[in-house]
């Protein structure tokens, strides 16, 4: 059962966590969800525009003043980035090819704009959330200790916090020590972004390298598909539930990645299939608190001051997750 005071250390809980279960009660119960396990090679056309979209926006902007680079970053390339980073998700559970290596070739062809080489070790990072959800030593998306004590109940600190959220992230790394830093992936990874970078720095210019660096840090930080990382696996409410999904309007440009619970039950099953799983097991999910607009939880995360970086649940190693969660 879950214990602890979320607005001063993690709350705890001595249960496993919830979706091998679940998993587990819906195959039972609804087998022909299994037809929704598969992948959707149509995510790399989405790949290829995104990557497109966002190179031609840095070289349309190169002249333009830094408050119109902003601007534009905000409204247009977050969401972009964002779309992306959504489609690095899917490659990292290998849900665009069938080929182990092609997703992960896709996954850094999605990560050109992003000016930082996040692909691959997302993939490494991520994978081992699932698995291990809640377990602060291997679980990457539990900010650590010192971040929630720093960052406190203070508006001002949570906003900056969002805002450098990719920094933070970064740093987590050297928390989860099962994870290799670099490895030959990695190293490609990092040598193909920075290639990238150098060359829109020297051929289009520092103003089109701000703009895509400004993009990178709104999509995953202060701004409203940002609340995207509060809304997974806060304890927004004091009941226990650890895994939110978020069935507003903006899964059309994130690619439903808002369905959160769906998507931990079943992580072979890639973004266009979600709601169909939903459908399929309604009675599964709907009495599951979820959220209804990522701009309110924002606001939420922010202004409230119960609502901090101890909100979340941790638990003991005990094993690994639902069936399927490395996604072959």
């Amino acid at each position: 059962m879950p214990t602890g005071d979320r607005t001063a250390a993690f709350s705890r809980s001595s249960d496993p966590q919830p979706h091998k279960a679940r998993t587990q009660a819906i195959l039972r119960r609804h087998p022909e969800v299994r037809e929704e396990i598969g992948k959707n090679p149509w995510s790399f056309t989405l790949v290829v525009v995104l990557v497109g979209l966002q190179l031609g926006l840095a070289w349309w902007i190169r002249a333009e003043p830094w408050w119109l680079i902003l601007l534009v970053a905000y409204t247009v390339g977050a969401v972009a980035d964002h779309g992306l980073f959504v489609l690095i998700h899917e490659c990292a559970h290998n849900l665009i090819f069938r080929k182990r290596v092609a997703n992960t070739l896709a996954g850094i062809a999605a990560n050109l704009p992003s000016v930082l080489p996040t692909s691959v070790s997302f993939k490494r990072y991520h994978l081992k959330h699932h698995s291990y959800q809640g377990v602060y030593e291997l679980d990457a998306d539990i900010p650590s200790e010192w971040e929630a004590r720093l960052v406190g109940r203070s508006p001002v600190r949570k906003a900056l916090w969002l805002l450098l959220f990719p920094i933070f992230q970064m740093l987590r790394a050297f928390r989860i020590t099962e994870v290799s830093l670099f490895d030959g992936w990695q190293i490609t990874n990092m040598l193909v972004i920075f290639a990238v970078d150098a060359a829109i720095w020297l051929v289009l210019g520092p103003a089109a390298f701000l703009y895509l660096l400004a993009s990178v840090f709104f999509s995953v930080g202060l701004h409203p598909v940002g609340a995207r990382w509060i809304q997974r696996h806060w304890l927004v409410e004091d009941d226990g539930q650890e895994t939110y999904s978020y069935y507003g309007p903006m899964n059309a440009v994130a690619f439903n990645v808002g369905f959160h619970n769906e998507h931990h039950d079943f992580p072979s099953v890639p973004w266009n299939r979600l709601p169909r799983l939903k459908k399929t097991a309604p009675e599964y999910y709907r009495d599951l608190r979820s959220h209804a607009s990522w701009a309110k939880l924002l606001l939420q995360f922010v202004f409230d001051p119960e609502l901090t970086l101890f909100s979340r649940m941790v638990r003991e190693r005990q094993g690994t997750s639902a069936a399927g969660a490395a996604s072959d």
